[in-house]
């Protein structure tokens, strides 16, 4: 029934039933403040997700939906602040977008995504980095996804 409409649902995408692959290029950092591990966690999450929500193929370049973009932003900013410090820091990292469907040109689009954690400023963020990348990035792929896939 949904093939008759021209796309497929799976776990909530909504593709046209003609795109059979995507790609997902590696996302360059290129923030002032670089964490070495960043690119790998984004990209090979955002690559994780469409490959278990989504049926289509991967393939290293000119998928029928591509995906590629660079990490923009990496900081970490006070958020709470009591009478002579802050209590709670916050890590924040942006990414540019930019999304391809080649059989539907409206769903074209490149955005900036953003996401934060906070964290008891008397923890050291290299005790924390790792736990708040991984949740940062899970949210902004998750948002990337739904741009790209799930039309809301």
């Amino acid at each position: 029934m949904l093939t008759g409409c021209g796309i497929y649902s799976f776990t909530g995408a909504s593709i046209p039933a003609e795109a059979k692959t995507v790609s997902i290029q590696h996302f360059n950092n290129t923030a002032n403040l670089v964490n070495p591990l960043l690119s790998e966690i984004i990209t090979n999450t955002l690559r994780d997700y469409f490959m278990n929500q989504t049926t289509l193929e991967e393939v290293p370049i000119n998928g029928d939906l591509a995906i590629e973009g660079e990490i923009v932003d990496y900081k970490i900013s006070p958020t709470a602040i009591t009478v002579d410090k802050a209590s709670l820091n916050r890590l924040t990292i942006t990414v540019n977008v930019r999304f391809i469907n080649i059989y539907d040109d409206s769903k074209n689009f490149e955005q900036r995504f953003s996401q934060y954690e906070d964290y008891p400023s008397n923890q050291d963020l290299s005790s924390v980095q790792d736990e708040l990348m991984e949740s940062i990035c899970e949210k902004l792929c998750d948002d990337i996804f739904n741009k790209a896939v799930v039309n809301w």
